[in-house]
């Protein structure tokens, strides 16, 4: 990211000299924790400061603690195995046209497995052709949730089946958590990387 789509964000970057202590252990936690090695722009190794949606949650450090612990069970914890706990990221991005958080799940969604052209479907707001079928039931799940906020028993009974009532908790909450992200990232108006194709507005 360039500086210039740096001035662009609502919420300016929090440099390490700037913090307070809370502040400080919620950025020492994050560069200590698991997100630190997954290539996000937002958790660098030697960086003095957070890109977003962790440097908006600086604004209120024990709230981003704790989210942050959420965060973490959601995306190296949870019973949805990664390529479906993407794709349900994916979903909610899509609904939400959190460009941000598109880019940066994208790559995770298809490092992890899933198609690309079922990206490709879902970037265009489309219901995904050649979904597997468990790929069907977590689309069908959050989807349904995210448009009708509720689930119908069939969309129920399918992700029931495959991962049990702990599943379908940990999707209902990587939905709604990731719902949360998508509002962090519009409201800072967090930019894309130079050269990023952003998801077109539905």
């Amino acid at each position: 990211m360039t500086d210039n789509n740096h001035d662009h964000q609502r919420f300016k970057r929090i440099t390490t000299d700037q913090m307070d202590a809370e502040q400080k252990q919620y950025f020492d936690a994050l560069m200590a924790g698991p997100i630190s090695g997954t290539g996000s722009a937002g958790v660098v190794q030697g960086a003095t400061s957070l890109g977003a949606p962790f440097n908006v949650m600086l604004r209120s450090p024990v709230l981003a603690e704790r989210l942050r612990k959420v965060g973490e069970y959601l995306r190296f914890e949870s019973t949805i195995p990664k390529r479906l706990n993407e794709l349900a990221i994916l979903v909610t991005a899509r609904t939400w046209t959190a460009q941000y958080e598109w880019y940066a799940h994208h790559r995770l969604a298809i490092k992890a497995g899933l198609n690309p052209d079922v990206a490709a479907d879902l970037a265009q707001g489309k219901r995904p052709a050649n979904m597997q079928p468990d790929e069907e039931a977590v689309y069908n799940f959050c989807h349904e949730l995210h448009t009708t906020h509720g689930v119908s028993d069939a969309q129920y009974q399918a992700v029931l089946d495959l991962f049990g009532e702990q599943g379908v908790v940990d999707l209902m909450v990587v939905s709604g958590y990731y719902v949360l992200i998508s509002m962090v990232l519009n409201v800072n108006r967090s930019p894309l990387p130079e050269g990023a194709v952003p998801i077109p507005r539905l």
